[in-house]
């Protein structure tokens, strides 16, 4: 009798204790313990409770996984001593985790996860020993992780993940849990190094990403052999990748991205044929990929490399992957062309943005409409060529992500483009497409960004874009759009950001722009021909813009009075604006106003007292005044700050106050006000034609950072140097924060004469401006990372290279240019030289000119470069013979210079190249015939005829420039006209000879 008590009171304790757990729950909207009664005595059926099958009736299991329950956890719980399972995962529970669980010996499952836990974790749960899985993770608990967890000696899957925890991993983790097989610590702040691994024999998952480890990664990681998946990614791990991995027969998963790692990845690597997910993403991994890895790694699903120092191609033997769904190794330095990934019938994502990978005839594309699941595509900032193929339009229907941009493609957007009806994102941005946007994208309804900016589209903006009611961001900047702004984005309710500016746009502002979409994230209109008012009831629906520019415009009228409270940024600027500045611009405390050249006039409010100067810009309204000195605008004489509201008012007493004055002073005074506002208005004009020829933003020069450079040029990487001289070398580049392909000229200072033309450079570039003439866009002089001189110019990237590669290329090619690009190409150099000889004060010689030196651009147009060797001459001068030294190529410096005597002047180096131009070939190889490229194949017929009429006279010009006697060369003015002439005459002939 009293054994029988004994067990019912036990089991009476566990009613009780239930219902104590049920008190320290204060939000139960499922109502799921409404039946947990004190008057209910059968416990072992109330929701979430389950009991064994013994003598007495004991809970074993308390299972409330996603009721919603609030409140906390009550210590009593630990009175339900046969409890092996306690699971309250998704719940709202807060407050720490009571100690007293550490007292359930039976305890096997403890899952809490996807609740509000504070505080430490129990350091009592050690003393549990029948305790074999932990799941802690979604909580906000802190500190460190319990040592005595080493005592679980059962403990088989331990999950802390996505919590507050700091400190080092405890060593005893990795060395006294035989039985552990999950380790999930990742989203925590834990610190410290990998402990090494020792007697961990059934590890098999182990997940530590997205924290503050550092160090190496252990070797000994290689002896766990159970391991099929390793997560160690978002770290701050060093050294190089350890070999022993290999070691690992069953690993299917390696992630290792975002650490600081370096050197190659070991060979064995992609050789573990098991590997289905291999992630090394953002490293510092040098090497190329091995040209067999399809076929190493057969089951490979994932490939991430990107933001790495790869280089070499991209093997072909990818396509033999037929498990492969994504493949990203952007960022790096990978070169070639795009194989073909046709039969990857799985494959969801292609990501090979910034590289400098090739692909003129596009077949890869066509390739890739086999990839029916298709989702992503970046091939963004590579050195794509060649007109977009219709192929582009065939790709998967599902892509939702399609990046072309920074590369140089040509050609026209194709009008299938419609057809790609899932995409969200469209980026063709900085090419050089042209031709019209086609009105078929109105079809792409999912669109959310369209980025078309930096390009030579033209047209008029289609209005079926306004049919895109999802479309967020529309970025149609440095384009030739021409035609008005259509009304129908004003459709587009989701729009945030617009940037249509440095277009060709005009018409007036539709007042729909401004009337439905939010547009938070910016409005810019500015450089275009915009015309008309500001609307101004419309501008009074919009509110948290965050820019706003229609500067460069010709808009007129009055500001709306409610501008200012819709943008942080205004930018008025440059436009035909009039009438008073309003008085709520005074109140403007942060961000830019900028209203400068306009026809603002009349006293400034009073309101503007308290504007900050350096945020405000008035100037160029010359009829505006002020007489609040910090604004640095004319004061208002006779008009006092009180006054200033009525200013209109007082302005119509004038006629009347004049009508007293004597008739001779009235006289005086109206011919003064006339010869006044006539010099005012010249002045004004004559401004505003200034402000007009004022760069834009993006012209003003940047400041790099050595670091900068580096980056640019893949810490100055053989594959992107494309020249080297004893003073320098020239990379290609792209800096993070532009899009555009820069050349890089990077001075070598331990050589003789480096300083000096790096100076010469810098003071030629201060000095001349000339179409003709290579100017510089910024430079960097400062200390290299081991706090050497560094000194370097950044440049446009000249897309057709020097014009020594198009005469005598290295190897067989197809490039060619023709007799008219010859003459085009002359004609700008002499140009350029005539420009530096009679038009630079003091005059200027180049000292070395000379084919390599000579740039062509996108457009075939030349440009003269180098200068490091130029000299200016002295005052009064008018030949080179103050020179004592003047450094040069030979066979192209005058024949004075071999004889010892002095220079005269640079006419033999114009003319012989004109001569050995027309001839194709070097100032020694003086057997070779006429270039054979002359006539292009469309000119052949013309031939004979031009032979006769343009080159012979272009060689007889070459020669008289190139005669032995300074005296008998003619004057580059000459040149210049005898040039000119050539090329009228030819393209005029050119035009009859092709229409006939």
């Amino acid at each position: 009798m009293a054994l029988a008590g004994a067990e019912a009171n036990k089991s009476e304790i566990d009613r009780q204790s239930l219902l104590c757990f049920k008190s320290g729950i204060n939000s139960d909207p499922l109502g799921i313990l409404n039946s947990w009664l004190d008057t209910s005595l059968n416990f072992c059926y109330w929701p979430g409770v389950t009991c064994g099958t013994g003598i007495p009736t004991r809970v074993v299991s308390l299972d409330l996984i996603s009721a919603h329950l609030g409140g906390q956890i009550s210590g009593c719980v630990a009175n339900l001593t046969s409890l092996s399972q306690i699971n309250l995962t998704g719940n709202l529970l807060s407050g720490p985790i009571p100690e007293e669980l550490g007292t359930l010996q039976q305890l096997q499952t403890l899952m809490l996860a996807g609740n509000r836990f504070e505080g430490n974790i129990p350091d009592s749960l050690g003393t549990t020993l029948s305790l074999s899985y932990v799941n802690l993770a979604n909580n906000s608990l802190i500190g460190k992780i319990p040592h005595s967890l080493a005592n679980c000696s059962s403990l088989h899957t331990l999950i802390l993940s996505r919590n507050n925890l700091d400190g080092e991993l405890p060593a005893t983790l990795f060395s006294s849990l035989p039985r552990l097989a999950t380790i999930d610590l990742q989203m925590n702040s834990l610190t410290g190094v990998i402990p090494p691994f020792a007697k961990v024999t059934s590890l098999k998952y182990l997940c530590v990403t997205e924290n503050f480890l550092s160090g190496s990664i252990p070797p000994s990681i290689g002896n766990v052999s159970s391991l099929h998946s390793i997560f160690l990614g978002q770290n701050k791990f060093t050294g190089q990748i350890p070999e022993r991995f290999t070691h690992i027969p069953e690993l299917i998963s390696l992630d290792l991205s975002f650490n600081r790692l370096s050197g190659h990845v070991p060979s064995s690597i992609y050789n573990k044929s098991s590997l289905k997910y291999l992630n090394v993403g953002s490293n510092f991994l040098v090497g190329r990929l091995p040209s067999d890895i399809g076929y190493s790694l057969p089951y490979l699903e994932v490939l991430i490399m990107q933001n790495n120092k790869l280089e070499g191609l991209i093997p072909s033997s990818l396509g033999n992957a037929s498990d492969l769904q994504m493949l990203d190794l952007s960022n790096n330095s990978l070169h070639g062309l795009i194989p073909s990934f046709g039969s990857l019938a799985n494959m969801h994502q292609v990501l090979l943005g910034s590289n400098w990978l090739q692909g003129h005839d596009w077949t890869f594309l066509a390739s890739l409409t086999n990839c029916t699941k298709l989702t992503k595509l970046s091939l963004e900032k590579n050195m794509l060529k060649a007109s977009l193929p219709r192929s582009v339009c065939n790709l998967s229907s599902n892509l939702e992500y399609l990046a072309l941009g920074s590369n140089q493609i040509s050609g026209s957007i194709p009008v299938e483009i419609g057809n790609l009806v899932s995409l969200t994102f469209l980026g063709m941005e900085n090419n050089f497409l042209s031709g019209s946007i086609p009105p078929t994208i109105g079809k792409l309804h999912d669109l959310y960004i369209i980025n078309l900016s930096k390009n030579k589209l033209s047209g008029r903006i289609p209005t079926s874009i306004g049919d895109i009611v999802l479309l967020g961001k529309l970025f149609l900047d440095d384009n030739i759009l021409s035609g008005s702004i259509p009304s129908s984005l004003g459709r587009c309710l989701g729009l945030l950001q617009l940037n249509l500016s440095s277009n060709s746009l005009d018409g007036f502002l539709p007042e729909e722009l401004f009337t439905g979409p939010p547009l938070s994230f910016g409005v810019d209109l500015s450089h275009n021909s915009l015309t008309g008012p500001l609307p101004i009831l419309a501008m009074g629906q919009l509110e948290d813009i965050s820019l706003f520019n229609v500067s460069n415009n010709r808009l007129s009228g009055e500001i709306p009075k409610n501008l200012l409270s819709i943008s942080q940024y205004i930018d008025l600027s440059t436009n035909e604006l009039s009438g008073n500045v309003p008085e709520f611009f005074g109140y403007h405390s942060s961000g830019q106003i900028d209203l400068s050249y306009n026809n603002f006039e009349g006293p400034l409010p009073s309101s503007w007292a308290s504007a900050n100067p350096s945020v405000v810009h008035l100037h160029g309204n010359v009829r505006l005044c002020s007489n609040f000195s910090m604004l640095e605008l004319p004061p208002c004489y006779g008009i006092s700050d009180t006054r200033i509201k009525t200013h209109k008012n007082h302005k119509n007493l004038v006629p009347f106050l004049a009508a007293g004055v004597g008739a001779a002073v009235t006289i005086a005074f109206l011919l003064l006000m006339f010869c006044f506002v006539t010099l005012w208005k010249k002045l004004e004009v004559d401004t505003r034609r200034d402000v007009r020829r004022l760069p834009s933003y993006k012209e003003i020069l940047k400041k790099i950072s050595y670091g900068d450079i580096a980056k640019a040029t893949e810490w100055f990487s053989p594959l992107h140097r494309i020249s080297s001289t004893r003073t320098g070398s020239v990379y290609v580049g792209r800096f993070k924060f532009d899009t555009d392909i820069v050349a890089i000229k990077v001075f070598n200072l331990n050589e003789h004469g480096a300083h000096e033309s790096y100076f010469t450079e810098c003071e030629v570039q201060r000095s001349v401006r000339h179409r003709n003439i290579l100017k510089s866009m910024t430079l960097c002089s400062t200390l290299d990372t081991l706090s050497n001189e560094f000194k370097a110019l950044v440049f446009p990237f000249m897309a057709n290279g020097s014009l020594e590669r198009w005469l005598h290329p290295r190897q067989q090619s197809e490039r060619t240019i023709s007799l008219g690009q010859r003459i085009c190409i002359a004609m700008d150099v002499a140009s350029a030289v005539d420009y530096l000889h009679n038009q630079v004060v003091p005059p200027l010689v180049h000292c070395d000119l000379k084919p390599n030196n000579i740039l062509l651009d996108y457009d075939m147009v030349a440009l003269v470069g180098d200068f490091g060797s130029a000299k200016f001459l002295s005052p009064g001068s008018s030949s080179l013979n103050h020179f004592i030294r003047v450094n040069g190529t030979i066979g192209y410096l005058a024949p004075e210079m071999h004889m010892g005597k002095q220079p005269t002047d640079e006419m033999f180096v114009d003319g012989l190249s004109l001569h050995n131009y027309a001839e194709s070939k070097f100032p020694d190889r003086v057997a070779e015939i006429l270039d054979p490229y002359f006539a292009a194949p469309e000119e052949d017929g013309c031939a004979g005829v031009w032979m006769q009429s343009y080159v012979i006279p272009l060689v007889t010009l070459g020669l008289s420039c190139s005669k032995e006697s300074a005296k008998d060369r003619p004057g580059m003015q000459y040149v210049c006209a005898k040039l000119s002439g050539i090329k009228e005459a030819y393209l005029e002939s050119r035009r009859e000879c092709l229409n006939t």
